[in-house]
């Protein structure tokens, strides 16, 4: 029995969460490579709602994001007949693969996830077991469709190899079943750093309004959020990240919107007023055909699609999950 997809193009997977505003470092990071993606491999997308809840949520509150995030990235350029787009929680292979990872993964691997060390350290509250235990969804998340290749930052390196690490011990206990993924860093992917301190990348988990891009944000906030941003005080305009973090910033932002060259970018300019306008003109020129394509998409059609998405999603998903029951000795 192969457990290698079919399709001679690579079969990827990615997930996002349905938490937090999308921003400009979420959209030249990573998911203007989705849409880039989707038409180059065999691309499942998935949004992760029930790793959302690994902390608490109000009544409605990942329901409501799970719909935002849909039609933004449907704005964004997912198309869900080039790829197969959905909602993790309505595919239930993936609750029960994920139970299954959770019997091969050693509490000593997930005790070594530097995410959940570094979440349950900032936390002076209630402290959910599922922060703990869902890298083990998360590699069901993966192996559920013969994933190859798993296009994500650094960051989440240590996740993609516990994915790796539960494959191949499935496998060599039960027989071959699972196909091992591979982590790829997309090296097209800009590293967009916060406008106000741009030692730190941009992030929805930081509290930094000002210094975050937001993909909803008027012409007007973006403007003025790039007017504001932090440089320094000797003038130059040239790109070095290490002693020019503000200006360099800019400079890759700059570039990542009009597909340029930071370096080369700094050539055209002697002052920051004239660079911190070209940038804002850049940011509104690529973020408003996303918003008004997000104007077009009323909820209807979001769920219509979704719920296509789900059933493709387990057409892929049933045969591996029955695969992995049988091969461990559950009565199919």
């Amino acid at each position: 029995m192969s457990t290698t997809p079919t399709d001679k193009r690579a079969r990827v997977f990615s997930g996002i969460q349905p938490s937090g505003a999308v921003h400009l470092g979420n959209y030249l990071g990573a998911l203007r490579n989705w849409v880039a993606l989707q038409h180059e491999a065999d691309a499942v997308y998935c949004i992760v709602d029930l790793h959302a809840l690994t902390l608490p949520k109000e009544p409605g509150e990942v329901a409501q994001g799970t719909l935002d995030i849909a039609r933004l990235l449907l704005a964004i350029g997912l198309d869900p007949r080039a790829c197969v787009f959905f909602v993790q929680s309505h595919v239930h292979e993936h609750a029960e693969l994920g139970w299954l990872m959770q019997t091969i993964a050693s509490y000593g691997e997930l005790s070594r996830m530097t995410q959940f060390k570094d979440k349950s350290g900032r936390s002076t509250g209630f402290i959910s077991a599922s922060l703990f235990t869902y890298p083990a969804l998360q590699a069901a998340d993966i192996l559920l469709y013969d994933t190859e290749v798993v296009p994500v930052g650094d960051d989440q390196r240590q996740h993609i190899e516990l994915a790796r690490d539960v494959a191949l011990r499935f496998n060599a206990r039960y027989g071959e079943t699972f196909v091992v993924p591979e982590h790829h860093i997309p090296a097209a992917g800009a590293r967009v750093m916060d406008l106000q301190s741009p030692e730190n990348k941009m992030s929805k988990s930081i509290d930094s309004p000002q210094g975050t891009v937001n993909l909803l944000d008027t012409p007007k906030e973006i403007e003025k959020k790039v007017k504001r941003a932090v440089t320094d005080n000797d003038g130059e305009v040239r790109f070095d990240p290490t002693s020019k973090p503000g200006v360099s910033n800019l400079l890759s932002i700059l570039a990542a919107a009009t597909d340029g060259d930071p370096a080369k970018l700094a050539d055209q300019y002697h002052q920051y007023g004239p660079l911190k306008a070209d940038v804002a003109a850049a940011l509104i020129a690529l973020i408003e055909p996303i918003q008004a394509r997000l104007a077009d998409l009323d909820d209807a059609t979001v769920r219509a699609e979704l719920r296509l998405g789900a059933q493709r999603a387990q057409a892929i998903a049933a045969p591996v999950m029955d695969r992995a029951k049988q091969a461990c000795g559950l009565l199919v």
